[in-house]
């Protein structure tokens, strides 16, 4: 039976406390794919603990050391790990089945498997058409050298291709099809690969990348900025905060990063200190413009949980991706906003809160859905709400392995149930 977190916080609703977080897991998954392909010159410190991030760092291990026959590499839940893998495996010798857990057979990856496919690589489904698990037979033998893919699907697919691109043999040139979402995501792959010797060009809607060699490079993992916008969430809400993050930088590779300036119109101000940053609570202003999350899609459950809280009608564009995440994040927000009178509506991709029946029960259990980022965009209401019970705690390994202790650690009290 799985594990169940009862949260409160039984305090004066003021929080003083310093939360050290783990490597981030965007960054720290490109860095090894990196050091992979450079088969060992670029070295990476300040690693995840991110279950994601072990899982991929374990897969990479095993499959550099075993014999090149057909294996199986099962990613799990780790979306990331699953279509980075289906760019990376191809560029080996062997064969592989490349699979996860049910909700991943569940996940998209035909774009990016038909893209490989276009130039040269032998991947076929091994269940349903454009779905994991794939076969994978190695190595690839290009056939061309350009590609074309949407900028409006996940932005993972076009990092993973560019993160093989140097280890071709004619390189690789991404023709970007339509408008590129996510594109921070973008820009941290082609800095992070930039740090490991790897040029490129970027003319209009083509990048491109030419057959070249990485260099000997360390690659440093900053923290997770993901991580990072629920502690933004808890001085928001609280009466009174000042929480210090340790190591985070004012200029960010990291998308998510936007977490500080969308957040001052809720009352948060982030201090720059010679540690990292410190939030502290301040007063709110609301805009009235709608909040385009496009480029930062993993922050949008945390924002529109707390607008909710505060009985904002605030209204969202960029939310699409979310519908083919570790669940359909959209409709997992609408179900448990629902226990406190809120609904979140949808006309023509924008979405818009209405608050007008907002309302605190003494005690709430919200459904995670097997997904981190519901039970962690929820915790935080435990400040406004006596008994607040995530299901499914352990869904949080997958990024923040530490976060309920650390919500101990800023003083709320957690029970497992």
């Amino acid at each position: 039976m799985s594990k169940h977190a009862l949260v409160s916080f039984t305090g004066n609703t003021e929080i003083h406390t310093e939360i050290t977080l783990t490597g981030s897991k965007s960054e720290c998954n490109r860095a090894l794919i990196i050091s992979a392909s450079s088969k060992g010159a670029v070295k990476v410190e300040n690693m995840s603990i991110a279950a994601d991030s072990v899982t991929l760092e374990r897969i990479l291990n095993q499959i550099s050391t075993a014999a090149p026959h057909q294996q199986t590499v099962d990613v799990g839940p780790a979306g990331t790990a699953m279509r980075f893998l289906t760019a990376y495996l191809p560029t080996l010798p062997g064969e592989f089945l490349l699979t996860g857990t049910e909700r991943m057979k569940q996940r998209p990856i035909g774009i990016l498997a038909e893209a490989l496919k276009t130039v040269g690589a032998d991947i076929s489904y091994a269940e349903q058409e454009g779905f994991p698990p794939l076969n994978i037979q190695g190595p690839l033998k290009q056939t061309q050298a350009t590609v074309k893919i949407k900028g409006d699907i996940s932005s993972q697919y076009i990092s993973a291709l560019l993160m093989i691109a140097p280890t071709l043999e004619q390189g690789l040139t991404l023709q970007i099809e339509g408008e590129l979402t996510s594109l921070p995501y973008v820009n941290m792959t082609l800095n992070m690969l930039e740090e490991a010797g790897i040029s490129h060009s970027w003319d209009g809607q083509n990048i491109s990348i030419q057959p070249q060699p990485f260099k000997a490079a360390t690659l440093v993992v900053e923290p997770d900025w993901s991580a990072a916008s629920y502690w933004y969430s808890i001085a928001c809400l609280a009466e009174k905060a000042e929480i210090t993050l340790p190591y985070l930088k004012e200029k960010s590779l990291q998308g998510d990063s936007r977490i500080r300036s969308i957040m001052t119109a809720f009352g948060v101000k982030t201090t720059t200190t010679a540690q990292g940053i410190t939030l502290t609570s301040t007063d709110k202003d609301f805009g009235s413009e709608v909040l385009d999350l496009k480029d930062c899609p993993d922050l949008a459950q945390t924002i529109i949980v707390c607008a909710a809280a505060l009985k904002q009608n605030l209204a969202f564009t960029g939310l699409e991706t979310l519908k083919i995440k570790e669940t359909d994040r959209v409709k997992a927000l609408q179900n448990e906003l629902a226990k406190i009178g809120v609904t979140l509506n949808e006309d023509n991709l924008v979405y818009t809160l209405d608050c007008e029946n907002l309302h605190f029960p003494e005690r709430v259990t919200f459904s995670t859905y097997e997904d981190h980022r519901m039970a962690m965009a929820f915790a935080p209401l435990s400040l406004l709400i006596k008994e607040v019970v995530l299901e499914e705690m352990d869904v949080v390994e997958k990024s923040y392995p530490d976060f309920w202790k650390d919500l101990q650690k800023a003083g709320f009290t957690v029970t497992v149930i």
